[in-house]
């Protein structure tokens, strides 16, 4: 039978491509699906041969907002950005029969609640309090067990940018004041799944998790059929050695930032391709032969053919250059970042992370360098990938749906 499913995707490209590749295999099942997401992503979304359900508000604050100012210009933009979020999702939510949530959407819990449907967690990073891990919000430091736990339960106590909108949305549905903290220990008590597109390969289950929590293995974004590689990526890759591939996400990059990358490219002489276009400007600056600006290309074609990646250590690209079974050079900037580059250099996959604010040409090349060089990187990388390569990531949540619409 046949289900609506709504699948709640605020957040960046890293949030909405995995979103992408659940849906697909929710329409592969027979399924309708809607995606919430950025209606920047459309293509990504319809793509998949999924609905979206589009927000337009920007989810950061113009560029040159800095300091103090910056900073309150950032978490207004956000508040602003989860409202649109929730608001949108409760246009997209009339008919829906089941709701997948986020990190960021814990309102569609309390619209599934309304509704009467069943809902679940699809999350991308551990949000549960455990000894393994720091909260995701700082994963700066690694606290050791205790600190750790200790530091994720403070964590939860924190005031997010989200929590007015799901204010509202209960509000306007008509059901009881609840904190999210309350709503969350309520779910939990009455087994609502909660999914991670996570590898145990790369995250091994920690043992204080509670028995509701899954690691799937990773949700890969969804592949357009009829994409091609454009001929001057093709001939840049014939015309030489492997290249490093830097990408630095959707969020923008600081200049300091690309001023490292320049300055390692032109002090290691490596053939490189720069993706995003945060980067373009990096590479019409070095002006060389051996350095190629591209746009949109999918990293399951591209990462594969490099040699090593710098990249900022999201959930997407740490998992993306794992899968192609490439090494990683990480340049972490904030939240989950920091935890996924100690997970690479913890299986032999990633150099010592750079704190992008720390970054500079001089630490860049050093470990573009020993990433180009070294066995045991590349060893590392390929083990990670030959583990992934059984998994069959969307399978529980689709036998998940299978089971709703059996009883349904």
């Amino acid at each position: 039978m046949a289900m609506q499913v709504l699948i709640l995707s605020p957040g960046t490209r890293g949030d909405v491509a995995p979103a992408t590749g659940l849906g697909a295999a929710f329409v592969a099942d027979g399924h309708r699906v809607t995606i919430v997401a950025n209606s920047e992503y459309e293509a990504l979304v319809t793509g998949a041969g999924c609905s979206i359900a589009p927000i337009t508000a920007p989810i950061t604050p113009p560029s040159g907002t800095v300091g103090a100012r910056g900073v309150r210009a950032h978490l207004a933009t956000l508040r602003t950005y989860m409202d649109q979020a929730a608001t949108a999702a409760l246009a997209a939510a009339v008919g829906a029969e089941a709701v997948l949530t986020n990190a960021i959407s814990p309102y569609g819990h309390d619209i599934a609640e309304h509704l009467g449907v069943p809902s679940a967690e699809a999350l991308l990073q551990p949000s549960q309090p455990s000894a393994a891990y720091p909260p995701m919000i700082a994963s700066g430091t690694d606290l050791g067990r205790v600190g750790n736990r200790m530091a994720g339960h403070l964590a939860q106590q924190v005031r997010t940018p989200y929590d007015p909108a799901r204010q509202r949305v209960r509000s306007e549905l008509g059901l009881p004041p609840e904190s999210r903290r309350a709503a969350q220990r309520r779910r939990r008590s009455q087994g609502l799944p909660i999914h991670h597109g996570i590898s145990p390969a790369v995250l091994p289950r920690p043992d204080d998790w509670p028995a509701e929590l899954t690691l799937d293995g990773f949700w890969w974004p969804h592949e357009p059929d009829d994409w091609a590689p454009p001929p001057s990526l093709l001939e840049f890759l014939d015309a030489g050695p492997a290249p490093v591939v830097v990408t630095l996400g959707s969020i923008p990059t600081s200049s300091a930032t690309a001023r490292a990358v320049a300055d390692a490219l032109t002090a290691t002489k490596a053939r490189a391709v720069l993706q995003g276009e945060d980067l373009r400007q990096v590479a019409e600056h070095l002006g060389s032969p051996d350095i190629l600006h591209v746009g949109e290309v999918p990293h399951s074609w591209l990462l594969p053919r490099a040699a090593v990646v710098v990249h900022q250590a999201g959930a997407g690209i740490t998992s993306a250059t794992l899968r192609a079974g490439i090494p990683s050079v990480t340049l972490p900037v904030h939240t989950d970042q920091p935890f996924w580059a100690r997970r690479l250099v913890a299986l032999d996959a990633g150099t010592e992370p750079i704190p992008a604010k720390d970054a500079d040409g001089g630490r860049l090349a050093a470990a573009i360098t020993t990433a180009l060089s070294s066995r045991q990187l590349r060893d590392g990388a390929h083990a990670v990938r030959d583990a992934l390569r059984g998994e069959n990531s969307t399978l529980p949540l689709q036998s998940w749906l299978r089971r709703l619409a059996v009883t349904s």
